[in-house]
C-alpha cells in the first residue's frame, strides 16, 4: 500500500525555510530541444523535470542526475485491477506476471510451432472456464498441463530476465495496484540503448506461454496474502469504505475462484485495450542526456500505434453517515484501525488532510505522538493518508497494551481527534510540518528512485507536475482556523473501524496442487533475438573504487576525539553520530537504557517539551544500540547544530528517572516481546535462525527476564546513560562546516579525565549445524523452510565467488533456483539460496536456501532444492550472463555520501582496510564456469544442513520432514526464552 506520508528524522528549521514573502513561481513552459522536439518544465522545479509528449500520446518523464552512472526506468501504464472484469479479477495483476514470458521473438526457439500449442491451449482454458463438471473440468486441466508441456518445447524460459541481468539491471520487478501497472528497472546509464530497445520489443506483442505454471505462482502469491493479517485488515477496512467502487469491491490479486479459472482471451483483450502508448509512460531519472535520450525514446516506442480508448465509468459511494464496523482473524497480535474516506488526488481535501496527517503524527511532536506514544497509554499509534484517483483516506492504527481492550484504544484515538478538532495544538506547528514535509521532499527529490516514483503518480493520478511541486507551499496558505474548521466537518461518525482479532480465519481458501508436470526450460537454448541482443557492444563502464583514506577525513576535538568525516557536496543537512565500540554484548542494560532515555524528561524541560524544542530547531536525536555498538546521533539543518547539540547535551547530562514512565515502558516490553512471537517472519528469520545457528545459548535468548526488567532500579539506567560520556568514543559527521561542528563539540560535549576502556564482550559460539529440524507450529497457509549450513570462517578470498555464485545460481529472476522450483516446476513464488559471507572476521559464513510454498507441495520443494544443493547445473550461457551482470553491477555501483564512512565500518568489521570490490571485481573477470564449480563442491555440496520450518502442525507432511533429521518442536517462548521455565515440546 502506498503512503503519501514520508518519515524521515529530520526536519526544517522554521525560520530558515519559510517561505518568503513574494509567492514563489511554478509556470509551465513549453520549448523545443536541439532535435525540435517539444518539452514541458516547470520554473523553480528542483526535479528539473523534462516532460515529452510524443506524438503517438506517449508520456516522458526526463530528470538527470549523475551521482552514479545508473538510470532508474519506470514503465508505467494507466490501468490496474480496477478495470479487471467482475469475472476475471486478478486479471491485471496477472497480465504483469505475463510481461516477463517474452514475445514472438524473445523466449521461442520455433515461434509457429509455438504458437499452434498457446492458440490450443488458450480455447483448452476457455473450455475449462465453461465447464460446471467438476470431472470434465478436471479432465481439461490435465490436457492443459499435457499441451503446456509440449508447448515448452519450444519455449526458452526467462529470456528477458536474462538479458536485463546482462546489462547489469538490478530491481528488476513490476508491481500492480488500483490504477497502474508498473514495470522496474535500473540499468546501468551505458546499456541504456539495449535497454530501449529490449522494452520497445516487450511491449509490442504480448505471449501468454508458460501460462499455467506462472498462475501456479501467482496462487503462492494468493497464499502468501491469506498468510498476511495486515492485507487481510486492510481489503476489510477498503470493502467497508467503498461497498460500490472497486477499491473495496475488487482486490489486485483477485479471488481464489477466478484464479483458477482463467481466460487468456480476457488477458489478450485487456492488453489490447490499455497498454496503448497514448495510455503509458516512460520515467528515466539518472545519468543521461535529455536530448539524445528522447530521440532514441522516438526511435522505438514512438512508433507504437496510438488507440484512442475510454476509461470505464466508476461508481459512486454514498456518503459514509454512521461508523461501519468490520473484524478479521488471524495469528498476529491484536490493533484496530479508524479510516475515513476522503476526496482523491487533485482536491482541496487532499491537502488539507495531509496537513490534519502532520498534526496528529510527525514522529516528533504531533498530537499523536506527545499524547499517546510518549505517554505511553498504547503499544503504539499512528496515522497516514493515502490519495488515489477518485477517492483518498486517512487511516489512524493503534496496538493495545497489555491488559488493554481494542476498545479502550478506539477511544483513545478518537479523543485525539477530538483535540485537532478543538485547536488543541500550538500555532506554529503548521509552519513545521509544512517544512517537515519540505525537508522530506527534498531528500526523495535526491533519490533517482523515489524521484521516479513521484513522476509515476503524477502520471497515473493526471497531475500537472507544477501542481505537485507547489503542494507544500499551498499547504502554508492555511490557516490554523481554517483547518480546525475542516477537521470538524470531515472527522464526524464517517468512519470504518476494523478490528483485527487474534484467532482462526474461517474465509480462508485451500488450495489444492494440481501436480502440474514440470515443463522443459530449454536452458541451452536461445532465440535469434538474445543472440542478435548479445551481440550490442555498449560502451564499457569502468568502475570507482572508493580510497578511504581520502575519502573519510580526519580531525580532532580539544579532547582529543577523533573526528571522521566526509563533506556533503548536495545541501545544508547534517548528519552527527558519537560512536561508543561497546553495545549490548557489553552490557545487556545499555539497549534498555537507550530506549528509556526516549521517555524522560529533565530539571529544565519535561518530554513533551523537549520533544517541542528539538521539533522546533528542525533536529532530530536518537540513541541506539547494536550487539557492538551505541551511537548517539543528532541530524537535521546545519545552521541550527550548535542549539541542538546544546539540548541533547543538556538532556544526556540532566535526564530525571521517572518510575512511572519506567513501569510502563517495562509493561511495553512485555507486550512487544508478547507481539513479537505471533509473526511468522519474526520466529523463522529470528527465533528458530539464532537457535539454528547458536543453539540454546544464542545472544537473542540471553535477555533480561520480566522479573529482572521489573526489579531494576530507573536510577540506574539513567546512570548508566550518563557514565557513557566516560567511555572512549568518536564522531562521524556528515554535513558541510566540520570545523564549526567541531566547534559545538567543544562547546557542548563535555569530557573530562581520561577516558575508559569498554567493559568486557561477551561472545556467543556457532554451533554445528547438520541433523535436526526445528519446528515452530502457527496457523497460516503456506509452510516456510530454510536449509542453513554453517561453512568455513570468513576469508577475503572467497567473496568474489560467492558473489558471483549468488547471481548465478541464487538470486534473482535468472538464477538456477528460480527458473527450477518456480518456472519449471510452480512449487514455490518465493525461493532462493545464497552463501552468505560473516559480518565480522573470524566469524563463519554460511550457506541458506529458502522456499515458502503450500504444505501439500512442501516435500517435491524440498526434494527440488536438495538435488540443486548438491548438484549444480552447469550451463555455460547462463554462466556468462551471470558473469557479465555481476561485473556491470560492480562498475556502475558508486559508494557516496555518507555511506562512504559506513561502508569502511563494515569492511574493518572483516578485518579489510581498503575497497575489496576491486580486488573482487578483477578476480570475477578472470573465473570460469569451472571455478565456480570448485567453489560449490568445496563449500556448498554435501554441506550439512540444520532444517528450519515454520507452518501449520496439523497440514505437514512429518514424515518427509523426517527425513531430513529429527524433529525438534520449539514452543515459540521457549525459542525467544520469554518464560524461563518454558518446556519445549518434544
Amino acid at each position: 500500500m502506498k503512503q503519501i506520508k514520508l518519515f524521515c528524522m529530520c526536519v526544517f528549521f522554521i525560520s530558515a525555510l519559510s517561505c518568503s514573502t513574494n509567492e514563489t513561481s511554478y509556470e509551465t513552459t513549453t520549448q523545443k530541444d536541439s532535435n525540435g522536439f517539444t518539452y514541458e518544465t516547470v520554473e523553480n522545479d528542483p526535479t528539473g523535470l523534462r516532460l515529452y509528449t510524443l506524438e503517438n500520446g506517449l508520456k516522458v518523464y526526463l530528470s538527470q542526475n549523475s551521482d552514479e552512472p545508473k538510470i532508474q526506468t519506470y514503465i508505467a501504464v494507466r490501468a490496474g485491477s480496477n478495470y479487471d472484469p467482475k469475472e476475471s479479477t486478478g486479471l491485471a495483476h496477472y497480465l504483469e506476471h505475463m510481461l516477463f514470458k517474452g514475445t514472438h521473438k524473445i523466449g521461442s526457439a520455433d515461434w509457429e510451432k509455438e504458437k499452434t500449442y498457446l492458440d490450443k491451449i488458450s480455447r483448452l482454458y476457455e473450455q475449462h472456464r465453461a465447464e460446471k463438471d467438476a470431472a470434465k473440468k478436471l479432465a481439461l486441466y490435465k490436457e492443459i498441463d499435457k499441451v503446456s508441456l509440449e508447448a515448452s518445447n519450444y519455449s526458452i524460459a526467462n529470456e528477458y530476465d536474462k538479458m536485463t541481468a546482462s546489462l547489469g539491471a538490478t530491481g528488476t520487478n513490476a508491481y500492480t495496484w488500483f490504477e497502474q501497472t508498473v514495470y522496474t528497472n535500473k540499468i546501468p546509464a551505458n546499456e541504456f540503448d539495449k535497454w530501449i530497445g529490449l522494452e520497445a520489443e516487450r511491449f509490442s506483442t504480448l505471449v501468454l506461454r508458460l501460462f499455467h505454471t506462472e498462475l501456479e505462482a501467482v496462487f503462492e502469491e494468493f497464499n502468501r496474502g491469506q498468510d498476511n493479517d495486515f492485507r487481510k485488515r486492510y481489503a476489510a477496512m477498503l470493502e467497508g469504505l467503498f461497498p460500490n467502487h472497486p477499491y473495496g469491491q475488487q482486490t489486485t490479486i483477485g479471488t481464489g475462484e477466478h484464479l483458477k479459472n482463467p481466460s487468456m482471451v480476457d488477458i489478450n483483450n485487456y492488453f489490447n485495450t490499455y497498454y496503448v502508448p497514448n495510455n503509458m509512460a516512460l520515467v528515466l531519472v539518472g545519468d543521461l542526456e535529455f536530448d539524445t535520450t528522447i530521440q532514441k525514446v522516438n526511435a522505438t516506442f514512438g512508433t507504437f500505434e496510438r488507440k484512442e480508448l475510454t476509461h470505464p465509468t466508476l461508481p459512486k459511494e454514498a456518503p459514509i453517515t454512521a461508523p461501519v464496523v468490520t473484524e478479521v482473524f488471524g495469528p498476529t497480535s491484536e490493533n484496530i484501525s479508524l479510516a475515513f474516506r476522503s476526496g482523491g488526488t487533485n482536491t482541496e481535501e487532499e491537502k488539507l488532510v495531509t496537513l490534519c496527517d502532520m498534526i496528529m503524527a510527525n514522529g516528533n511532536a504531533g498530537i499523536i505522538d506527545l499524547n499517546l506514544n510518549q505517554k505511553q497509554l498504547v503499544q503504539r499509534a499512528s496515522c497516514s493518508p493515502t490519495f488515489l484517483k477518485d477517492y483518498g483516506y486517512h487511516t489512524f492504527t493503534g496496538t493495545p497494551k497489555s491488559g488493554q481492550t481494542l476498545d479502550e484504544v478506539k477511544d483513545l484515538l478518537l479523543a485525539q481527534i477530538h483535540k485537532l478538532k478543538n485547536g488543541e495544538f500550538d500555532e506554529w506547528m503548521i509552519e513545521a510540518v509544512v517544512n517537515d514535509l519540505k525537508l522530506n521532499q527534498t531528500r526523495q527529490y535526491e533519490n533517482n528512485s523515489a524521484l521516479a516514483d513521484s513522476y509515476v503518480d503524477a502520471f497515473i493520478y493526471n497531475q500537472n507536475w507544477s501542481d505537485r511541486i507547489k503542494f507544500l507551499d499551498d499547504l502554508k496558505k492555511i490557516t490554523k482556523y481554517e483547518l480546525v474548521a475542516f477537521a470538524n466537518s470531515f472527522y464526524t461518525n464517517n468512519y470504518v473501524l476494523t478490528y483485527k482479532r487474534k484467532g482462526t480465519d474461517d474465509n480462508i481458501v485451500k488450495v489444492s496442487n494440481p501436480g502440474i508436470t514440470p515443463i522443459n526450460l530449454n536452458r541451452g537454448k536461445s532465440s535469434d533475438y538474445i543472440k542478435a541482443f548479445n551481440q550490442i557492444e555498449s560502451e564499457p563502464l569502468q568502475p570507482k573504487f572508493v580510497d578511504y583514506k581520502t575519502a573519510i577525513q580526519e580531525t580532532h576535538t580539544e579532547n582529543d576525539i577523533k573526528v571522521s568525516y566526509v563533506v556533503n557536496e548536495k545541501n545544508d543537512l547534517f548528519d552527527m553520530n558519537i560512536i561508543f565500540d561497546m553495545g549490548s554484548d557489553n552490557d545487556k542494560k545499555l539497549s534498555l537504557a537507550a530506549g528509556y532515555l526516549e521517555y524522560l524528561g529533565t530539571d529544565k524541560f519535561t518530554n513533551e517539551a523537549l520533544k517541542k524544542e528539538f521539533y522546533k530547531l528542525g533536529i532530530s536525536y536518537y540513541v541506539s544500540t547494536a550487539k557492538d555498538k551505541t551511537y548517539v546521533g543528532l541530524n537535521g539543518l546545519r545552521e541550527n547544530l550548535p542549539k541542538g547539540l546544546e539540548l541533547l547535551e543538556h538532556l544526556w547530562d540532566n535526564a530525571i528517572a521517572d518510575q512511572e514512565a519506567y513501569d510502563k515502558y517495562v509493561e511495553k516490553i512485555y507486550k512487544g516481546r508478547q507481539d513479537g512471537k505471533t509473526q511468522k517472519g519474526n520466529i523463522l528469520w529470528n527465533g528458530l535462525m539464532n537457535y539454528g545457528k547458536y543453539g540454546e545459548d544464542s545472544p537473542l535468548r540471553d535477555l533480561i527476564q520480566m522479573d529482572e526488567l521489573k526489579a531494576i532500579n530507573p536510577e540506574e539506567l539513567v546512570a548508566l546513560i550518563k557514565d557513557m560520556k566516560n567511555y572512549k568514543q568518536r564522531v562521524f559527521y556528515y554535513g558541510k562546516g566540520v570545523d564549526a561542528a567541531v566547534a559545538s563539540l567543544n562547546t557542548s560535549h563535555k569530557l573530562y579525565g581520561d577516558l575508559k576502556e569498554y567493559p568486557p564482550k561477551k561472545e556467543y559460539k556457532e554451533i554445528e549445524t547438520g541433523g535436526n529440524v526445528y519446528f515452530t507450529d502457527y496457523d497460516m497457509v503456506q509452510s516456510e523452510m530454510l536449509f542453513l549450513a554453517k561453512g568455513a570462517p570468513f576469508d577475503p578470498e572467497n567473496m568474489a565467488a560467492s558473489t558471483l555464485f549468488n547471481t548465478y545460481f541464487g538470486s534473482g529472476l535468472s538464477s538456477i533456483v528460480f527458473q527450477e522450483i518456480r518456472e519449471s516446476k510452480s512449487l514455490a513464488y518465493s525461493a532462493f539460496a545464497s552463501y552468505e559471507n560473516a559480518s565480522k572476521k573470524d566469524a563463519p559464513n554460511y550457506v541458506m536456501a529458502y522456499v515458502g510454498t503450500q504444505a501439500n507441495k512442501l516435500e517435491q520443494a524440498v526434494e527440488a532444492m536438495l538435488d540443486l544443493m548438491n548438484n549444480m547445473p552447469e550451463a555455460e550461457k547462463q554462466f556468462n550472463a551471470a558473469k557479465e551482470a555481476t561485473l556491470k553491477q560492480l562498475a556502475a555501483q558508486r559508494i557516496t555520501k555518507s555511506n562512504i564512512f559506513w561502508s569502511y565500518e563494515r569492511l574493518k568489521k572483516l578485518g579489510i582496510e581498503n575497497d575489496n570490490r576491486e580486488l573482487m571485481y578483477n578476480t570475477i573477470k578472470g573465473m570460469t564456469l569451472n571455478d565456480l564449480k570448485v567453489f560449490f563442491d568445496k563449500n556448498i555440496k554435501g554441506a550439512s544442513y540444520t532444517v528450519l520450518v515454520i507452518g501449520n502442525k496439523n497440514e505437514l507432511d512429518v514424515k518427509s520432514l523426517k527425513k531430513l533429521g529429527k524433529i525438534k518442536e520449539l514452543d515459540v517462548d521457549y525459542l525467544f526464552n520469554y518464560v524461563s521455565n518454558k518446556e519445549v515440546k518434544q
